[in-house]
């Protein structure tokens, strides 16, 4: 598990170059000509060959010399024939340079691929920059210095722009790739490998579109877990959308659920090249996670008035001192001075007074990070203001910015700054801009960790009832669901809803609206009529049986004269919610291309258009994702006390929300859910109307890829794998899969068991993991791989002595899905105090079964040929044992399944 499945592409130990007649060069491709000046222009460290396959070389002599990596930059008619070649010298990764190839050529040349088993970057890719391993596989015409930073790009001339802009300013990679259209290893190949890349520190992406969401998230939220990523798309407006979309020949999708994904997946969104290389600089500079509140600490009133103008401009805070605070620091500055929102130290401030008031601010609780300006003012030098903070920075746990402003005479002082890494800006905006990345990550770090089941702990939904009324209305092929059916299927899932009776004549109307008791509203019924209103199909507030007789007859005469061709099932009447001070919210679901079901909420009633208040998310949800969608929408304002209205009930609004994110996973059919409005105040939320749309369900993709949940784009927590199993010698423990919150538990095993056991399972003499490790192996993809943790309860005195009862992971399993996609590797850890006890044989039997359900056929493993209990253990689970050809210190145990 240690080696990345493209390790042979990034981190070759021989190439062999297909770029044409050594002899001839004139007759070679502009990509081969760069990529072969490139290669030649540094040392590589491994074994390095060009050969011409139209040579004097036979295919057979080609075939017996051997490669990990195959580059190919021939012209277009020859690179099918080279990637042929490079399958029988049995490599496991090929690079086509070749440009211009169209979808259907590019289609070969994947099949030719998969046949082989070689992973394809490619084609019309300008290819890949590794500074550490002295490798440039491009044809971007110029190197990189090596440094901890990876760039991903879909652009080739803006890949060479960011190279170029990085070798003025001394920013060094870890890694760059350029990718084309039509490549099959995509952006998500390169985030997981990236995701495990020890040279990489962050990661920085250019993007234009997706082909695979599911793989791009799984891969995203795996990278972002271990490292900063930070993302700039183009595509923001329709304009740069459709040109984005013809570039890259991907799907590009709505902006706004694009920003919804790149939440949850823990990452940071840019909105410009400047802010790129700004974000990345900040987040490679290891901040620990923050909050919003930034204090502004300048020497100039002017530029600390554009630092807090665009503090709120971007949804930041204004850090401010506490009063104890502003008493202890006041002393120490000039008596002109101020302290009441900015830190204004004055003209005359020396780097004395700048040191006290950074340390002050970086000792107040109430603020989340500071930023320093300096205004050149005479007599006094940048650079003695820049050493000051260069010494604060060594003591300092909040994050400390720094903007210089001018040009030549605050060049030196910049200078110093970088050379402790503390983030240096030209502008106040830049500044501020920079630190609201540093606190979107925090946020968005606190969504990556949610890994929602697929159902809420709340009361079971009539899943079964849903699907029944989704069925009928499939078979009647129809794809809209009147409100009736709407509100069943809120009703099966535990939404309060309007008491609605349908009515068929004018005189079942008024013996209904009788019997409901007035006021109540009458709504067409008519499987063709999306929107009522827009047909006159709604009244409210009826108050005598006469009236709604009157109503059903006017309003269905009305409907047949607007829409002759609309069937009409009657008209249905419904009792008027009466809510004193009730807000109106809107719920909704849609579907995007490329990222699927995606959960919307605002405020509601006729003007919801008008208003356009839409906040998003991606299902599953829980309690911590629905209250940070609530609190991301506008209307969010007036759900507390408000105008003299109480506040309203936010576990009512949140439990509509949670349930909505049940039906989204539990029924595929939905392709779009509008609740609206939904009445909610302090006694409780009741949806009125409801318009839901539905389709025949999505096919679970195959290689177990999305197989359950095929319509979402993040896998629901698996649930359904947790198990409790009695303890030999008394006791239970329950075995389920692993969360992000294992982290600490996870390391915690590591810790207690002996060095020869974290030898046996980890080859290395390690005594505890590594943050990017400890990332991994908790932030899991559940789709093509899963580890279980074996959880005993244990009861242990807290920092004040109270006795409380907390978790102990006692053993993991787990298995990775190899690239074939039909076998995975295994690992297992037992705790050395639960050894004997059977653990390790049930965590084995469990984690074989859910590769069996999933689809594996079979799972092997490497064991050292020195651990005989794990030996022994595999033969009694019927693994066959056998050398292992590569290594012998190690046994090859396989298991068909």
């Amino acid at each position: 598990m240690d080696k990345h499945y493209l390790t042979p592409l990034f981190a070759p130990r021989s190439i062999i170059a297909f770029v044409g007649d050594p002899e001839a060069p004139d007759t070679w491709t502009d990509h081969a000509r760069t990529v072969h000046a490139a290669l030649t222009a540094e040392p590589f460290k491994g074994e390095l060959k060009f050969v011409d396959i139209r040579g004097s070389a036979t295919l057979a002599d080609l075939a017996q010399a051997r490669a990990d990596l195959a580059l190919i930059a021939l012209p277009g008619p020859d690179v099918a024939a080279a990637l042929e070649v490079a399958g029988r010298m049995r490599c496991r990764a090929a690079m086509v340079l070749t440009g211009g190839l169209d979808a259907a050529e590019a289609a070969e040349l994947h099949r030719i691929a998969r046949r082989e088993r070689i992973q394809l970057l490619g084609p019309n890719c300008l290819g890949f920059l590794r500074p550490h391993h002295k490798l440039n596989a491009s044809a971007l015409g110029m190197p990189a210095r090596p440094g901890p930073l990876a760039l991903v790009s879909q652009s080739g001339s803006l890949t060479a722009s960011m190279l170029d802009w990085a070798d003025r300013n001394g920013v060094g990679f870890s890694t760059v790739v350029s990718l084309g259209p039509h490549t099959s290893l995509g952006i998500a190949d390169v985030l997981d490998f990236l995701a495990n890349d020890a040279q990489t520190h962050s990661i920085v992406v250019y993007l234009e579109g997706i082909s695979d969401a599911r793989r791009f998230m799984s891969a995203l939220r795996t990278a972002a877990n271990a490292k900063p990523v930070v993302v700039l798309k183009s595509g923001r407006k329709l304009a740069g959308n459709l040109a984005a979309q013809t570039h890259s020949s991907s799907i590009v999708g709505s902006d706004e659920v694009f920003d919804a994904a790149l939440r949850r997946a823990g990452a940071v969104r840019v909105r410009s090249f400047v802010e790129l290389f700004s974000a990345a600089k900040c987040l490679a500079s290891r901040y620990r996670p923050v909050g919003k509140r930034l204090a502004i600490v300048t020497n100039g009133g002017g530029p600390g008035v554009l630092a807090a103008d665009w503090i709120g401009e971007i949804g930041l805070l204004l850090g401010r001192l506490s009063n104890a605070s502003k008493s202890a620091l006041a002393p120490q500055l000039l008596p002109h001075a101020s302290l009441s929102d900015l830190i204004d130290l004055g003209e005359h401030a020396s780097p004395a007074h700048f040191r006290a008031a950074i340390q002050a601010a970086d000792k107040d609780r109430e603020i989340d990070g500071v930023l320093a300006i300096f205004s050149p003012k005479a007599g006094t030098n940048p650079e003695d203001i820049a050493k000051a903070l260069v010494d604060i920075k060594r003591q300092m746990a909040k994050p400390l910015l720094a903007c210089w402003m001018g040009d030549a005479s605050v060049g030196q002082a910049r200078e110093l700054l970088g050379t402790v890494a503390i983030p240096s800006f030209r502008t106040p905006e830049a500044a501020v801009g920079a630190f609201g990345n540093i606190a979107s990550f925090y946020q968005n770090q606190m969504l990556l960790q949610q890994t929602p089941a697929p159902l809420s702990s709340l009361a079971k939904p009539d899943i079964e009832g849903a699907r029944l009324v989704i069925e009928s209305v499939l078979a009647e092929r129809r794809k809209v669901l009147t409100e009736m059916e709407s509100k069943t299927l809120l009703s099966a899932f535990h939404i309060g809803v309007t008491e609605t009776v349908l009515a068929r004549s004018a005189h079942e109307a008024m013996m209904i609206a009788t019997q409901m008791g007035f006021p109540v509203a009458l709504k067409i019924d008519s499987p063709d009529i999306t929107h009522k209103s827009d047909v006159h199909g709604v009244a409210l507030g009826i108050m005598t049986a006469t009236a709604a007789r009157d109503t059903y007859n006017d309003m269905v005469e009305r409907v047949r004269r607007m829409e002759p061709d609309a069937r009409i099932n009657g008209v249905t009447v419904q009792r008027m919610a009466r809510a004193r001070r009730g807000r109106e919210i809107h719920v909704g679901l849609m579907t995007d291309e490329p990222f699927g079901r995606v959960i919307v909420f605002g405020g509601g009633g006729t003007m919801v258009e008008l208003i356009n208040d839409r906040a998003m998310e991606l299902p599953p949800l829980n309690r911590f994702l629905a209250r940070r969608l609530i609190e991301r929408s506008r209307v969010a304002e007036t759900l507390g006390e408000w105008h003299g209205a109480e506040a309203v009930d936010f576990d009512a609004l949140e439990q509509v929300l949670l349930r909505v994110s049940e039906m989204v996973c539990a029924l595929p059919q939905l392709r779009e859910m509008d609740i609206n409005p939904i009445i909610v105040d302090a006694s409780g939320a009741v949806a009125v109307d409801a318009r839901i749309v539905i389709d025949n369900a999505p096919s679970p993709s195959t290689g177990g890829r999305g197989g359950d949940y095929p319509h979402l784009c993040i896998s629901p927590y698996p649930a359904r794998y947790e198990q409790v199993w009695p303890l030999r010698g008394g006791g239970e423990y329950l075995v389920r899969p692993i969360r992000p919150d294992d982290a600490q538990k996870l390391q915690d095993l590591v810790h207690s068991v002996s060095a020869e056991s974290r030898y046996f399972r980890f080859v290395s003499s390690m005594t505890e993991l590594p943050p990017s490790m400890l990332a991994r192996l908790t932030m899991i993809d559940y789709d093509r791989e899963m580890a279980l943790v074996a959880v005993v309860k244990q009861r242990n005195a807290n920092t004040e002595g109270d006795m409380v009862e907390t978790e102990r992971v006692i053993g993991v399993s787990r298995y990775i899905t190899n690239p074939d996609q039909s076998s995975c590797e295994f690992s297992l850890l037992v705790a050395d105090d639960f050894a004997g006890k059977g653990i390790g044989s049930r965590m084995m039997e469990s984690i074989m079964e859910v590769a069996r359900d999933k689809g594996l056929a079979e799972i092997d493993g490497l064991v050292l040929a020195n651990n005989p209990n794990m030996l022994k253990l595999m033969r009694s689970l019927g693994f066959t044992v056998k050398a292992f050809d590569e290594d012998p210190d190690f046994k090859l145990v396989t298991h068909v399944l």
